[in-house]
């Protein structure tokens, strides 16, 4: 499974749970079996341009909203350290230079500090 189909996968999961619907609920209105939608959210299948539409009107947002990563919460079930990465490019993809310059030099003073309170751990 890719990172990108996880990633779209977990965005599909978060808009249905914070719109109140099951997965039934989307399959249903999609016209798709239960198991389908379970596997997109999972990023265990690659959906075609058709079905991410028909979940598009399902769910009632925009081509945009889906591929909007930014309301993504990083602390629910994501344990892949290269979904993570691909999450916050995202994010900073959508900001201008400046805020990626501070973004970066915050991040390095944070974690100069936690390498200097701990040695780094390879991983």
């Amino acid at each position: 499974m890719s990172d990108f189909l996880r990633l779209v996968g977990e965005q599909i999961r978060m808009i249905r749970k914070a719109k109140g619907l099951t997965q039934e609920n989307v399959a249903e209105r999609c016209g798709i079996r239960v198991t389908r939608i379970s596997d997109i959210e999972r990023g265990q299948t690659n959906a075609s341009l058709k079905t991410l539409e028909k979940i598009i009107n399902a769910l009632s947002i925009s081509p945009s909203e889906l591929f909007n990563f930014q309301k993504l919460n990083l602390a629910e079930g994501i344990e892949d350290k290269r979904l993570m990465v691909e999450i916050h490019k995202s994010l900073l993809m959508e900001r201008g230079i400046e805020d990626v310059k501070y973004v970066i030099h915050s991040a390095n003073t944070f974690l100069n500090a936690v390498d200097a309170k701990e040695p780094r751990k390879k991983q």
